[in-house]
């Protein structure tokens, strides 16, 4: 079968529908649609038949619940008028979106019963799941939808995994979170990012015992934390990292959280979905730039090397595996993170030539 293309007709400014089978005047929405269109048909497989375009999900004809793509799970849930699996949101790139239009999305996947919904334009996707379970607004951000020969395993597994940051994600969450111990605690900055620190610790520790197969379950998840039976739960979690990483010395002996069990669980509940660990390098460290310098800049005086320098500095000293680097200015660690990628690139390299 041949991928679908799009279909155009420059001189009258139109642009083909396959789902609605008729020419569209083009204007920049229905551009990005029927772009994200060619998205769900070749790239997730799912059939042309398997979708609505500009569906009335009311049923009374309302011009303000139309949603831009209905998907099925298959063509006979479809002819059965069962409920949906996708619903999808677009908006045209000029547009930046809005929370309130994921809450547009979820409004539309609730009104038809369909578990997951997507907000598209060509800058920015997010993926999300309806918890039915939930009252309308609470949402969670998936890493990515179903794709159309999904099985329940599949899908299983794709609502298991967690979500890597993206971007600016990492940044905004940092400062989010620091907001929260700042408000609700009173600490000073430092002793704020102190805090984050050591639960950031606690998430990479939770993910990779997940990832080595020791822990079945997710523990950095406030409702695990509920269940728990303890003073202050989310320590009890971090002296289980500092045993861990009793060899590192990265903690001293008496160190524990100070927080509030309930700031503790907003912080939690803040970075639950997401994993650390496959977040990249870079995202990290621009993260960590852009998060410190933010908040301390002005009051303890830290300053950051801009990447574009950090990168020609890098690349000037060449470092080489078994070499010894030493950054006595360290601020957010961003020349060590980059040297760290430069020679682990230069190991894979090495490696892949040898096989």
């Amino acid at each position: 079968m041949s991928a679908l293309e799009i279909k155009r007709d420059a001189a009258q400014g139109k642009i083909w529908s396959h789902v609605r089978q008729k020419w569209l005047v083009e204007t920049p929405e229905e551009t990005v649609r029927q772009k994200y269109l060619l998205v769900l048909v070749n790239d997730y497989g799912f059939s042309v038949d398997q979708i609505s375009e500009e569906m009335d999900l009311t049923g009374r004809g309302s011009a303000s619940a139309r949603a831009d793509f209905v998907l099925w799970r298959t063509i006979q849930d479809k002819v059965d008028d069962n409920s949906p699996f996708i619903i999808v949101e677009c908006k045209s790139d000029n547009i930046t979106i809005k929370p309130s239009d994921y809450s547009q999305g979820e409004n539309y996947a609730r009104i038809c019963g369909a578990p997951f919904f997507v907000t598209h334009n060509s800058r920015e996707t997010k993926y999300w799941r309806v918890m039915k379970n939930k009252v309308p607004g609470y949402t969670e951000e998936i890493e990515n939808i179903p794709h159309g020969d999904a099985s329940d395993k599949d899908i299983e597994e794709l609502l298991s995994k967690l979500r890597a940051f993206k971007e600016r994600e990492f940044a905004d969450l940092l400062h989010k979170c620091h907001n929260i111990i700042r408000n609700r605690e009173k600490k000073d900055p430092a002793a704020a990012f102190d805090e984050i620190a050591k639960v950031l610790f606690i998430k990479v520790y939770v993910e990779r015992q997940l990832l080595t197969r020791r822990n079945k379950t997710n523990l950095f998840t406030v409702d695990v934390l509920k269940t728990q039976i303890a003073e202050n739960p989310l320590d009890n979690l971090f002296q289980n990292t500092k045993q861990a990483y009793a060899t590192d010395k990265i903690f001293e002996d008496d160190e524990r959280i100070n927080l509030k069990p309930a700031t503790a669980e907003a912080i939690v509940k803040e970075l639950e979905k997401y994993n650390l660990s496959d977040t990249s390098e870079d995202v990290k460290g621009v993260a960590f730039e852009r998060f410190l310098g933010r908040t301390f800049r002005g009051e303890i005086g830290q300053f950051f090397t801009p990447r574009s320098i950090v990168e020609f500095m890098v690349h000037m000293l060449d470092p080489q595996e078994g070499e010894i680097v030493c950054d006595p200015a360290s601020g957010s660690g961003g020349f060590l993170i980059r040297v760290f990628e430069i020679v682990r690139e230069k190991i894979l390299a090495s490696v892949l030539r040898l096989t």
